[in-house]
């Protein structure tokens, strides 16, 4: 079993880039362990402090690293945009969103539930939804464009 688990997370999430600036392939296990093929650069005299501080310089660098990868690999798998020949799904009430802000740090993007839709008039698509989070511990409604909430999980 551990095996498979093995070989099922190091598929990778997206196609193979032919870019040779980016050679990596985004898999599970490279977005939960961060490892590559790369041999990290050793430590030579430095004290603890400058240790320390290097590797904390490194966790962030490679944090920084990965939300890039997710955001523009990734991410934008969960969101396609199309032109409208081809119909696509509408948000329902119950659906699990990420809510999209440009301006928010990496870690405050809010995971929130389709509270209620707003369907268009004239062709009936969602337009607009109104979304439930948790926020300090209390629930919030927001209404949001449809187009600026990325769905995670339907219902």
């Amino acid at each position: 079993m551990a095996e498979v688990m093995a070989i099922m997370n190091s598929r990778p999430l997206v196609p193979v880039s032919s870019d040779v600036e980016a050679p990596f392939i985004l898999s599970p296990q490279m977005l939960l362990t961060q490892k590559t093929q790369e041999v990290p650069t050793e430590f030579k005299d430095l004290d603890v402090k400058d240790m320390y501080r290097s590797q904390w310089k490194m966790v962030q660098v490679m944090a920084n690293t990965f939300w890039k990868r997710w955001k523009s690999e990734f991410l934008s798998t969960l969101q396609p945009r199309q032109k409208w020949l081809v119909s696509t799904d509408n948000l329902k009430e119950g659906d699990v969103v990420l809510l999209h802000d440009k301006e928010s740090a990496r870690t405050d993007w809010p995971v929130g539930v389709v509270n209620r839709i707003f369907p268009s008039n004239s062709d009936g698509l969602v337009r607009k939804i109104e979304v439930r989070i948790l926020k300090d511990g209390k629930p919030c409604l927001y209404i949001r464009p449809a187009t600026e909430v990325i769905s995670l999980l339907t219902v």
